[in-house]
């Protein structure tokens, strides 16, 4: 087997028209397509990071709550790399959403920091 990158991270939200804002408004990923399944009660949004990775956002109705504190088994974070992180900070301010302090990664040297989508899943911006 040859793998050869990631195509895409599914995400489910709690809000969808909360969480299609914040993907696409706070953070700038390209909608792709959107479907409603009408036999799921349950939309699907296809979004498209520059390199061409995507994520799919999901609906669905009364999702249980994601385990995250203390840190749950699985998925731990879904990570962006930027090019100034200090910058996406800022972006990420001006739309009112709060990220941790930045810090040094201690095994690479690179810049980085977590805040959480609308429903709490911790996302990183990691500098290149």
């Amino acid at each position: 087997m040859d793998i050869l990158r990631a195509h895409h991270v599914a995400v489910i939200c709690s809000d969808y028209g909360r969480s299609r804002r914040f993907y696409t408004e706070v953070l700038g990923l390209a909608v792709v397509a959107e479907t409603y399944r009408a036999a799921r009660d349950s939309y699907k949004l296809d979004l498209r990071l520059p390199d061409g990775t995507q994520v799919e956002l999901f609906s669905f109705p009364n999702p249980p709550k994601r385990p995250s504190y203390p840190e749950a088994c699985g998925l731990r974070h879904l990570a962006f790399e930027v090019a100034d992180v200090d910058a996406a900070v800022a972006d990420l301010a001006r739309h009112g959403v709060t990220a941790e302090p930045v810090r040094v990664d201690e095994h690479t040297g690179k810049r980085f920091t977590f805040f959480a989508d609308p429903d709490g899943l911790p996302l990183e911006l990691y500098e290149r």
